[in-house]
């Protein structure tokens, strides 16, 4: 099977493998125990606390280690909750990940206001300076990179807008984190990541909190994590984590050309010329907009729906997605691309391609000729 998911979830690298196998045999106490097995365990997790903070540009303290990007962006939301004036809104993008929108939901079910984002995908800046001059909210909310188009958001300008008007600014980099350098991620006040988006492990994330002031923990119990999140910390899902991660940083080093472009978006962007060339009346979502090296959100030929697509590929050996993997099954058309101005006929027709670090070129090459080989057999059948 080629795989062409990995924005869903990402193979673990072998070095995150080799990592876990060391903790499990080496770190076998709770890091909460009194004892020396316990004390062991408790300074592994330092010391990948004092690493990721070196990564994103934090305090080691600042980072709460968590299940992964949702519960980490469920805890955030609990918090703005409880901790923002009653009163107030809370602003998110419209292009969020399903568990950002249905937590802002919950907790928020009136008080939550929608930022709109151009036809590129990318929020409206003029909008939120605007808005932040009128009323600022509680909190914003706008992730780093969207995972169904890949379109990078400007989070920094973002972030700049938010300290202006000493607003609480929360980014999910769920997609950004081992594709693009975490550097001064950390300066945001709260920011989510997850291991399995990278190389790691699934069952591990991250929240990054405020330096300063109390967090409302979303669960309760014993004082682990400085009293910000109860339950036994995953040792060695974290150190297989932050093993992945130094393995992506690394190559992130390696990857950029003189252009400030990426290595790695030479093959992305042959594919998505061949694609159009080949395929009359697609089209890729967001492509005047940065993007990740590794997406491709394609809008089909009208043709047929995009779950038929799902099936033929997938019978000719490739894996790729509808969108968003937490979102797969449903009817309705996605919010992402709806938000981006297109209709619910011409959502029902995208697909999203994803690579990995690994991927090679010829497997970009044989997505082609497969898509191709699917396109010709929907036409037959029309005709």
């Amino acid at each position: 099977m080629v795989y062409f998911d990995h924005n869903a979830t990402s193979p673990m690298h072998p070095a995150a493998r080799q990592a876990w196998l060391e903790a499990v045999e080496k770190f076998i106490g709770n890091p909460s125990s009194p004892h020396r097995v316990g004390s062991r365990a408790d300074a592994a997790l330092a010391e990948a606390r004092q690493k990721l903070a070196s990564f994103l540009g934090c305090d080691a303290l600042d980072l709460v280690w968590t299940s992964g990007a949702t519960e980490s962006n469920n805890m955030a939301l609990h918090h703005f909750a409880r901790a923002i004036d009653a009163k107030s809104e809370i602003w998110i993008s419209a292009v969020e990940h399903p568990c950002v929108l249905e937590a802002t939901k919950h907790y928020f079910p009136r008080r939550h206001r929608l930022i709109p984002v151009l036809r590129s995908g990318v929020v409206d800046l003029d909008w939120l300076r605007n808005e932040l001059a009128k009323r600022p909210p509680g909190a914003v909310v706008v992730m780093a990179a969207n995972n169904e188009t890949g379109v990078l958001q400007p989070w920094r300008e973002v972030l700049a807008l938010c300290r202006e008007r000493e607003v609480p600014f929360f980014c999910d980099a769920t997609q950004w984190i081992g594709k693009l350098p975490a550097v001064g991620l950390g300066e945001c006040d709260f920011v989510s990541g997850s291991a399995h988006k990278f190389g790691g492990p699934k069952g591990v994330g991250f929240l990054k909190c405020p330096a300063k002031g109390r967090v409302e923990p979303l669960l309760r119990g014993g004082l682990q994590e400085e009293g910000r999140r109860a339950g036994t910390e995953n040792v060695a899902g974290v150190l297989a984590m932050i093993a992945a991660l130094e393995v992506r940083e690394e190559a992130l080093k390696k990857s950029r050309m003189e252009d400030g472009r990426w290595t790695m978006e030479q093959a992305r962007a042959a594919f998505e010329k061949r694609l159009l060339a080949a395929l009359p009346g697609s089209e890729i979502v967001g492509v005047n907009a940065a993007r990740l090296w590794n997406t491709v959100s394609a809008l089909m030929p009208e043709a047929d729906c995009q779950q038929r697509w799902v099936v033929k590929l997938d019978k000719l050996g490739f894996a790729v997605s509808t969108g968003s993997a937490c979102a797969s099954g449903k009817e309705e058309p996605s919010h992402v691309i709806a938000a981006m101005g297109y209709s619910s006929a011409e959502a029902g027709r995208v697909l999203r391609f994803s690579s990995g670090w690994e991927t090679a070129e010829d497997e970009w090459t044989a997505l082609l000729e497969a898509l191709v080989k699917v396109h010709r057999g929907i036409q037959s059948t029309i005709h």
